[in-house]
């Protein structure tokens, strides 16, 4: 005879609600390693570059979906890799992230290192704009950054010049690459 202590519990809404922090921490492992690649960075590099504070065996658990990150060590890996911490994470509405598209009428491209070095007002607004275009676009590679045309308009109100004028503005600031 087979005696049971206590109530026999049922897990099925616990299994449950672990399929979805798996699922959630498979989703979350996507967008980090989509975020290392854009930037261009291995595991290793990642580990060299931040000293080793992100080991490369970790970082691949992490990016698998095997380990959970801290929002802690969530933010300084934002932090390193230079992006919002909210663009580490997938979408909560559960929708499918927004497909690539192509660009409708290319307008330039524009050197972000390059403008890390220029400072003032102008490369302030500059900065902030340019980053609200990655965040949009979630394209953190942080080399290089294509603008579209429709860009170019608030550029130039941002640059102070004409419409016409803007991509040579973007030439003497040494922004404008190709």
């Amino acid at each position: 005879m087979v005696r049971v202590r206590g109530p026999v519990k049922d897990d099925t809404a616990g299994r449950a609600g672990g399929e979805q922090q798996d699922s959630f921490g498979r989703a979350v492992g996507e967008r980090l390693r989509r975020i290392r690649r854009q930037k261009r960075l291995s595991l290793q590099e990642v580990e060299a570059d931040s000293l080793e504070e992100f080991k490369a065996s970790v970082l691949g658990a992490y990016e698998r979906g095997e380990r959970a990150i801290s929002v802690p060590r969530l933010a300084r890996l934002a932090a390193f890799y230079k992006v919002p911490v909210d663009q580490l994470l997938p979408s909560s509405d559960g929708e499918a992230e927004e497909p690539e598209r192509e660009l409708d009428g290319i307008g330039a491209k524009i050197d972000l290192t390059r403008l890390e070095d220029l400072s003032g007002a102008e490369a302030d607004m500059l900065t902030r704009y340019l980053r609200m275009i990655q965040v949009q676009r979630q394209d953190f590679n942080g080399r290089m950054l294509t603008i579209r045309r429709d860009d170019m308009r608030a550029i130039a109100c941002i640059l102070g010049v004409g419409f016409d004028a803007a991509e040579s503005r973007l030439v003497e600031l040494g922004l404008r690459m190709g």
